[in-house]
């Protein structure tokens, strides 16, 4: 058959991080949108804008831990986009393997640092 030999044949390879990235990236800006609506009703309902009545708002479990999640979605988010960014400006690939190392430990410390603050309030 003749039509077999028409054009090449693309080899698709990568990561194939594409869809998945993409519904990440809307995820994580729906939970941080939908927090950013529930802490501006609890602010602007409240009566206290005192740092007493700002720390009574995180005094609640379920204040902290929305949160924290909030912030996992934050950090999830910003990997998604810098990795991208490294992926797509940074070519020598050990200079890239770097920085992605220093970006996870980046948010991961700052995740960590994040708990630390919640649960102490």
């Amino acid at each position: 058959m003749a039509h077999d030999k028409i054009g090449s044949k693309r080899l698709v390879v990568g990561a194939h991080y594409g869809i998945r990235d993409w519904i990440a990236q809307r995820l994580t800006a729906v939970i941080m949108a939908v927090y950013t609506v529930i802490l501006l009703v609890w602010f602007f309902l409240a009566k206290d804008f005192s740092y007493e009545g700002w720390a009574g708002i995180f005094a609640h479990q379920w204040m902290k831990l929305a949160t924290f999640v909030t912030l996992l979605a934050l950090f999830y988010h910003a990997w998604v986009g810098i990795r991208d960014i490294w992926m797509d400006y940074v070519k020598p690939a050990g200079i890239r393997l770097a920085l992605y190392a220093l970006t996870i430990v980046w948010l991961v410390a700052c995740a960590g640092y994040a708990a630390q603050i919640l649960w102490r309030v």
